[in-house]
Order: C-alpha cells, then structure tokens, then sequence
C-alpha cells in the first residue's frame, strides 16, 4: 500500500472498514493496510468531514459513514436489484394471498425517503399510495424504518439532525429523532418494522431488511394490507414469509 494516491488509500479504507463488518481502531486500519499512522488519521479526518466514516470518540473506533452508505446503494437502485427481486416479490404474494391479500414492495433508501422500485400485487389488487417511483418519508414507512434500524444511531442522527421535528401524514408516527430511535430499536429488536395508518388510514405494513455482501441495508422487502383483512391474526405467518424473502435477496446479493 506504499507509493500509491491518497485517493486508493481512501477507498482502501472503505473498503475495510465494510469488510470488518464493525468499527475499527485507526491503528488497527493502518496495520491492516500497511499506512503510516499518520497518514491513516489524516485521511480519517478528511473522509468524516464528507459524511464517508464516523468517529467513535468513546470507543476510539471509526466506523462507515452515511454517504458511503448512501454511494454503495446507488448502484442498486436500478435493473439488477429490480430484476433480482420481482421473482421473489411475485412468489411472496402468491404464498400469502390466499391468507391475506396484500401488496409486496422492494423499497430502498435515498436521502430520507424510501423510494419504491417493484411491486407486485396479489389476485384481488390492493389500492395503496406506495407505487413504483413514490417517495415517501423513511420514518413514516415499514421499508424505511427496517433498512434505518440496520444503521448505526449516530449515523441516523446525522441523517435527521439534531431535534428536528419530523412531519406525519396522518396524524400517526414519531414526530421527534427520539421517537424515531425507540421505533427503530423494537423494529431490529423483532427483526422486522410495522407501521399501521401513518402512511395511509386502515393500511398497515410489515418490512425485513435485505442486506448487501458488506451486511449493509441496501433495501427493504414490506407488504402493505388493509387493516380489516385479519392480518392481525396472520402476522406471524406473514413476518416469516417476509424474512425468507429478505434472506433470499440478501444471498442473491452476497450477504452471508
């Protein structure tokens, strides 16, 4: 790693970090990648300034930062996670509908939005707001909110800023970070994220987060049904359709 630019060290570092899979010590990188101590700091520095790796001051530990997270997910937004996906979404919906109807959606995170790029829908349609190319904001969705709870606090908080309050859409949701936080915690806690009316009125959703070859949320598969169709009584059954879907796409992806 001697004699090479600072901008293959960067990404050398990046790249590190993602495999590690957690923090790291600044020493324990430049060991890793044979730097100069000096040099590792300095380039630590500069990539937290852009938002690429966060500083754990208490732990002494560096970790990825929202904009790596952000870079190494635009690159599914488009064809290959789309066509990765409609498989497993299609086989998803007919597995549960003779349950429950309900809407199967592949969403992922841009900005603070989810953005949805597939769905597929059962024999008898549900009508909802999410289609393909909606935004809607991350906090208020069961997409949002599965892939926001596989990321660190600190970088949701650098995501949100501070005490900002957050808008609903129905009255329903947090309305605060902090409520945001506790949200996220139940969600991967339980290993999946429900939100029920703060999209829409008698619609509730279910979402797993599907994880990437780095074990970073790149997407979320959710179903979104109506409240009145005995979901209530199926939710395990659903979650356990939901989870084998979001394995399959996180293997696809080279998630061990």
């Amino acid at each position: 790693m001697t004699n090479v630019p600072g901008a293959t060290r960067a990404l050398a570092i990046l790249q590190a970090l993602g495999k590690a899979g957690s923090p790291m010590p600044a020493a324990a990188i430049a060991k890793k990648l044979g730097l100069p101590r000096s040099s590792t700091y300095h380039l630590l520095a500069a990539m937290e300034k852009d938002g690429f790796v966060i500083h754990f001051p208490e732990d002494q530990r560096w970790g990825l930062g929202v904009s790596a997270f952000e870079l190494g997910s635009a690159y599914l937004r488009h064809d290959p996670l789309e066509r990765l996906a409609r498989p497993l979404l299609a086989r998803l919906v007919r597995e549960t509908e003779k349950k429950i109807p309900a809407v199967a959606q592949l969403g992922i995170l841009q900005n603070n939005d989810v953005l949805y790029l597939a769905k597929e829908v059962p024999h008898h349609p549900v009508t909802i707001v999410t289609e393909v190319g909606v935004r809607l904001p991350a906090h208020l969705t069961a997409s949002g909110k599965a892939i926001l709870c596989q990321l660190d606090a600190k970088q949701v908080r650098a995501m949100y800023g501070g005490n900002v309050a957050l808008p609903t859409r129905t009255g329903k949701g947090p309305v605060s970070v902090k409520e945001l936080n506790v949200d996220l915690q139940n969600a991967k806690q339980k290993g999946f994220s429900f939100e029920n009316g703060f999209v829409t009125e008698g619609f509730s959703s279910i979402a797993v987060a599907v994880l990437n070859h780095l074990q970073m949320p790149v997407a979320a598969i959710g179903m979104t049904f109506r409240n009145d169709s005995g979901a209530d009584v199926h939710q395990g059954f659903l979650v356990k359709q939901l989870q084998a879907a979001a394995t399959e796409l996180s293997k696809r992806l080279g998630s061990h």
